[in-house]
Formats: structure tokens, sequence, C-alpha cells
């Protein structure tokens, strides 16, 4: 994938793009389109979105320091990182409500059916999830392998069959359910387990179970091209960067999706009623761990939830080498938030505290 430079300096190129025949329009409400006008300037990135559902009702403010594209911008889809891992906590919880697993199989008997176990601290599709596998962020080896590509596509050269024998190679290091790290490497090895245990293939799953049910028709793996696929940029906000290969961290990253689309994925966790995932969706709001001082950090199986004076609001952010998102929803004043750029993360980067002061009101 490639793109033209994007100009640099230059002022932000703003756009207020409402699709025919939707009821919300810039009008509806002054102070949330101001809010979202300058959340977008504030993130300085090439292409900005931020897209916010309130009852059902959508408002959408599209910008950036780049002209606008040929396609609106609010019609590409965008790269969600590890904002993925909602689908596929979504995913667990549907493959438990239908019956085919409970969240307490051993990854390994999903992997290795043959292997024997018993002697091993058993790590579950839930501790996969939860990030209390007691797996590293990432496989032992991944940097080394990662290096010649760092750059550009170091995920791709972790492919599916090496993320599985990682993971039948490493030992926990510690007891399994014990202690909470962050890992892409747990929920990549999630993706496969689940594949293997379903007997199938990791994409006809997520589509077959999440996607077609909820419609999301603009949702995708793999990237089509410029037509359709907003294109990421360093941290300069200039230099374009290829497409996001996942490799065999598909569950982890991989998922790339329109800022509608995203709306209608958060509206059917504000109102699962309806939905063919109904009792899914209402599950990944429970509470399944806490921790950190207060145990103020709460996790369910698909959001991180945090308190507010009126109740919880969930989240999960994501990153790629040259885009950012993150999604949320308040149950408690019916809000839900999609926000998306195209700029890869720097220190001090305002994008995630910006879209969060969003949701939370602040």
């Amino acid at each position: 994938m490639s793109a033209a430079t994007a100009p640099w300096p230059g002022d932000p190129h703003d756009e207020n793009d409402f699709p025919a025949g939707t009821s919300a329009t810039a009008g509806d409400d002054e102070e949330l389109h101001l809010r979202l006008k300058q959340a977008v300037e504030t993130t300085d990135a090439p292409d900005a979105v931020f897209a916010v559902s309130r009852h059902g009702r959508r408002t959408v403010h599209c910008g950036g320091t780049a002209p606008p594209p040929p396609t609106p911008r609010e019609n590409l889809r965008y790269e969600l990182g590890s904002a993925s891992k909602a689908f596929t906590g979504l995913l667990l919880a549907q493959l438990i409500r239908r019956g085919p697993l409970t969240g307490g199989e051993r990854a390994t008997a999903c992997l290795a059916p043959d292997r024997r176990t018993e002697a091993e601290p058993p790590v579950t599709l839930a501790h996969l999830l939860t990030h209390t596998s007691g797996l590293p962020a990432l496989p032992a080896d991944f940097h080394l392998r990662a290096l010649p590509a760092w750059h550009t596509a170091p995920y791709a050269r972790y492919p599916a069959a090496r993320v599985i024998d990682a993971f039948l190679r490493h030992g926990p290091r510690h007891r399994p359910g014990t202690r909470w790290r962050y890992s892409n490497f747990g929920v990549a090895v999630l993706g496969h387990a689940l594949a293997a245990a379903t007997g199938t293939p990791w994409e006809d799953l997520l589509t077959d179970q999440i996607l077609r049910p909820l419609a999301l028709d603009a949702t995708a793996l793999r990237a089509s091209g410029p037509d359709t696929d907003a294109v990421g940029h360093g941290k300069d906000g200039r230099t374009p960067v290829p497409g996001f290969d996942a490799g065999g961290f598909q569950a982890a990253g991989a998922l790339r999706a329109t800022p509608h689309d995203l709306l209608t994925f958060l509206e059917a966790h504000l109102d699962p009623s309806g939905t063919p995932l109904s009792g899914a969706l209402r599950s990944v709001r429970t509470p399944l761990l806490r921790r950190g001082p207060g145990h103020r950090h709460v996790h369910t199986m698909a959001w991180f939830r945090h308190p507010t004076d009126a109740g919880p609001l969930y989240f999960h952010g994501g990153a790629t080498l040259g885009q950012q998102a993150f999604l949320g929803f308040r149950p408690d004043t019916g809000t839900a938030l999609a926000a998306v750029c195209t700029r890869r993360f720097r220190s001090g980067d305002a994008f995630v505290a910006t879209a969060y002061r969003l949701l939370a009101g602040e």
C-alpha cells in the first residue's frame, strides 16, 4: 500500500461527513460537534475521525493535517491494533453461550490434543483472554525474528505455526491465573486455540460468529487498497507506512473497520436486545478481575472498565505501526465513541487521552 506524502507543515483540513439518510447533523448538538472538532485538531494526524453515538443518534467529525482523500475519511477502514481484542473477547463469550466451549479448556489440549499435560500448570482459554496466562508480552524470539522488518512488518515474520510452537515450548513464568500481564502473545494463542477447538479458520470463525450477525460488512482482517483502507504514517506524520500485517497474531490485533462499523459494534453493546448476540454482549460487561490501587482497573472478557460518578465506562485502545484506535461505551448515558487516526503513537501523544475524556464527559 502506498500514498502520497501529506503536506507538511500545514493547517488542518476539516470535514464534517454525515451519510445521507442519517438523523444526525452537526447542528443536532453544537457542543458535541465543537468538542469533536477540537479533538480532531488536538490529534495532529494526517487523518482523524471522532464518531459518537448517543442513544443511536450519530455525530461524526473528520479532519487532519492532510487534504481529504478521494474516499471520505469516515468511509475508510482503519487499523484497530489491540482494540481487535474486544471482538476476540466477544467471540469467546458467544462460543461459551452457544455451548461448544466453557472457557476453562486447556489451550494445549486444543492445539496439541496428543500431548500429555498433566504435570503442567493449565493455561486455559480464559487465562489467555484475561492476560493471566503467565505468558510474556511477546514470544522470547520475536524480536530476533522481526528485526529485519522492524520498521515495516515485524509481525508478518512471525506466522501462526511459529506462535503455536512458541506457546507449546514456553513454560509460564508463574502459575496461570495468579498475576496480570498484558500479552499479545497470549491472545494470539487464544485465537489459534479457538480455531483448533471449533475446526474453523480464524477469519471464518470471526466472520460467522461476530461480523455477519452484527452486520459489520466494512470490517476485515486485511487491507484491500487505498480506496477502502486508510494509510498509516510514521511519528513524523509525513511518512506513509505499509498496511499492518499481523502475521500469526490475528486475534490480538489484525482487524480494520470503518468508524460507522465501529459505532454499530458499540451500539450493540449498549442495546443488546434484538441482536443475535444479546447474551454474549451482556456477558462481556461482567467484571472478571480487578487490579491496581483501589482495584480501579477492572477487566471483563472484552473490555477495560473504569468507574464514573454515574456508572461504569468500558473501553479498549490499540495501535499499529502507523495508526491508532480507541473504542468505548457508557451504558449510563447511552454513549458510544469510536476514534481513529493515521499517525504512529508518540510519547506524550494526546489521542487516547482526548478520546477517553470525551467518553468520560470530562
